[in-house]
């Protein structure tokens, strides 16, 4: 389980074909604590860290293996994670962590498109289009995991709904690379998901 407090951004140093694909992804500084088997959600995918290690003291890297039905759910597939792409990274919570954000499972649901950007202030107003399926589970001041952040909604119309992304999510997260027609990994609120399938008894 994760939060979507992003903890430092990765970079993807190589990708390599090997009936699944295998991602290296570098971290400046290294991770701490890493070990086999680790959960890093990567731009909000769930992965388990297969091997680790440093190219100095200051810069680490990790491998994941990366199944072919994750790379077709998920901007993965349709952005391609090419070599230099900059991706959030958080490790797995531990009891006792604080809970910034709210429960995220790093499975994501679906991709959302960036369909309108404009500048509020200091902040970035995003609005983005879900799928269909996933829109019913999206309410106003709500919570999504987008990339693996955590974000509050601040308006839903229909399939679209928007953010505000302030400037410290910006700096520390991928949020200041955004363009318009981006894909973006959306996981919906699991609380939502739940209530959802409650009313479906009544």
């Amino acid at each position: 389980m994760f939060t979507g407090i992003i903890a430092t951004v990765g970079q993807v140093l190589s990708l390599d074909q090997q009936g699944d694909l295998r991602a290296r992804i570098g971290t400046t500084p290294p991770l701490a604590g890493l070990e086999i088997g680790a959960s890093v959600a990567c731009d909000g995918v769930c992965l388990t860290v297969i091997d680790f290690g440093r190219s100095s003291d200051t810069v680490g890297w990790f491998d994941v293996q990366i199944s072919a039905e994750t790379v077709g759910l998920t901007n993965i597939g349709h952005n391609g994670w090419p070599v230099g792409h900059r991706i959030n990274l958080e490790r797995a919570l531990k009891v006792g962590d604080e809970l910034g954000g709210h429960i995220v499972s790093g499975h994501v649901d679906g991709m959302a498109e960036v369909t309108r950007m404009r500048d509020e202030g200091d902040s970035t107003r995003m609005t983005f289009r879900a799928p269909e399926h996933l829109a019913r589970f999206i309410a106003t001041k709500g919570s999504v995991a987008l990339n693996g952040t955590s974000l509050t909604v601040n308006e839903v119309d229909g399939c679209d709904f928007g953010v505000n992304v302030i400037p410290h999510t910006k700096a520390v997260t991928t949020w200041g690379d955004t363009r318009l027609g981006d894909r973006i990994n959306l996981e919906i609120d699991t609380m939502a998901r739940y209530v959802a399938r409650l009313r479906e008894w009544d």
